[in-house]
């Protein structure tokens, strides 16, 4: 038997492949849409892919579904259609009960609704054990000491979903024997779920004892709760699910991606229809960048922080550091549903430099220096950070904007004061200062270190009151 995990950093997404080395055959679920990984390891365990399973439509990646079917001669798709689940490609009908047998492993396909209307998981069993599972592909249903947010199909679903959840969890997954796996489609991070642990893999006796979400005696209660821990919604997710519901566009290959020399470059970035990304570090952005760029930089979270921040209907342009860093951008952009790109900037800025093109700069300001502005009243503070990471306090005087909605509540500030911008650790915040920049603010300041290097300082915190709390993270 062959289990591999296949986690994607940023997204945090888990996938696997499954299978037996004596029949040959294996099963990937939940694919990525960069899918060389599980082409790889086929090969590697001298396996052919011939089952690609689906727990859901997935809302916060592009599934690597039609992908690896197109990529290979044995592989189908096979997909849930419980719970009404239509699809806009061919795919084989995967109903509750349903069972793949791989040989040494079968997989049982258990309609576990909740998280979506269609969501299945999948038990693990020997091939001579079947009464016996040792696993269970979770899915969005269950995660490591959290559960998947039933909230993503808007208000009128919610209820009906949360108590489908509860049903899930509660009539399935807690009648399996405490020494069953579990293993899950997303880690630490994902949206996907309230603070799902750093665990990639964990156990039905675990979860039994420590999970919170599996307390609960009262359905009510539990339905409560899961509502009122649920992470801001990213607004991609919408996108998500159609793309992978009408069956998203099999690449083949990495789009092409034009080089282009840094005069034709300032040529194509006047076309409104194009929007302009910086991929390097922070303190090489502030230092000098062309104007109007977005800094998302080059860390796991840019899929993300993409999907949240760009424009699917406009073309990238790209500045990187280097351009070998070019095929892992497109696959973390790719992951998001952005496969539209105008080209990159050949040489980097240096180029640019060398042709005394104009550049812009942000202006980085140390917590220091912040702590000494913050009695002055001078300065305006702005906190990007998520809404649970702002309830536990924040650099007095500071207002609060949640990153992905600084565009559009950036009227509550000043244009012509100065601003400086924090986050946990400055990664967010230049993006955020960026955006302000873009958007015709003077003065604008990333703080370094932000959040980390200001408690370090043992400077002064202020806890948001209960009135600010619920005024400045209403949405």
């Amino acid at each position: 038997m062959v289990i591999e995990t296949v986690f994607t950093q940023g997204v945090a997404h888990l996938s696997y492949l499954i299978g037996d080395r004596k029949t040959g055959k294996a099963a990937v679920i939940d694919p990525r849409r960069d899918v060389d990984v599980y082409l790889s390891l086929a090969r590697k365990h001298k396996l052919a892919i011939t089952h690609v399973l689906e727990t859901h439509i997935h809302a916060d990646f592009v599934s690597g579904t039609r992908e690896l079917c197109a990529r290979t001669a044995s592989a189908k798709a096979f997909l849930s259609v419980e719970g009404g689940a239509k699809y806009g490609f061919k795919c084989e009908k995967l109903k509750d009960g349903d069972t793949i047998d791989l040989g040494r492993v079968i997989l049982t396909a258990k309609h576990t609704p909740g998280h979506t209307p269609e969501h299945m998981s999948f038990i693990a069993s020997e091939g001579n054990r079947p009464e016996q599972p040792f696993a269970i592909f979770s899915g969005d249903c269950l995660f490591a000491d959290s559960v998947g947010r039933p909230d993503l199909l808007g208000e009128d679903a919610t209820e009906g979903l949360a108590a489908q959840l509860y049903r899930s969890l509660y009539d399935l997954y807690l009648a399996l024997s405490d020494g069953v796996l579990v293993y899950p489609a997303h880690g630490s991070g994902s949206p996907c779920g309230a603070n799902i642990s750093d665990r990639l893999v964990s156990s039905i006796g675990y979860e039994r004892r420590n999970n919170e979400a599996l307390q609960f005696k009262d359905e009510a209660k539990f339905i409560d709760y899961v509502l009122q821990h649920a992470p801001p919604e990213p607004v991609y997710y919408p996108r998500m699910k159609k793309i992978n519901a009408d069956g998203p566009e099999v690449l083949g290959r990495l789009p092409s991606f034009q080089p282009l020399p840094p005069h034709e470059f300032a040529a194509v970035i006047k076309n409104s229809n194009n929007q302009l990304v910086d991929n390097r570090q922070m303190r090489g952005f502030g230092g000098g960048h062309i104007s109007g760029a977005l800094n998302i930089g080059p860390r796991a979270e840019l899929s993300i922080w993409a999907g949240w921040i760009l424009d699917p209907q406009k073309p990238i342009l790209l500045v990187l550091d280097d351009a070998a860093d070019l095929p892992e951008v497109q696959r973390q952009l790719l992951r998001v549903g952005f496969s539209e790109f105008a080209g990159y900037l050949l040489g980097g800025m240096e180029q640019w430099d060398n042709k005394a093109l104009p550049i812009s700069k942000l202006d980085q300001m140390s917590v220091h220096e912040l702590n000494t502005a913050v009695p002055q009243g001078d300065l305006q503070i702005v906190d990007v950070r998520s809404p649970d990471e702002w309830q536990d306090g924040h650099v007095p005087t500071a207002t609060y904007i949640f990153l992905p909605e600084l565009a559009k509540k950036a009227k509550r500030l000043d244009k012509n004061k100065p601003v400086a911008v924090y986050c946990d650790s400055g990664y967010r915040a230049s993006l955020a200062a960026s955006i302000l920049k873009r958007d015709g603010f003077s003065t604008v300041h990333n703080i370094p270190g932000s959040w980390k290097a200001w408690q370090a300082s043992e400077y002064a915190v202020e806890e948001p009151t209960e009135q600010k709390k619920s005024s400045d993270t209403d949405r």
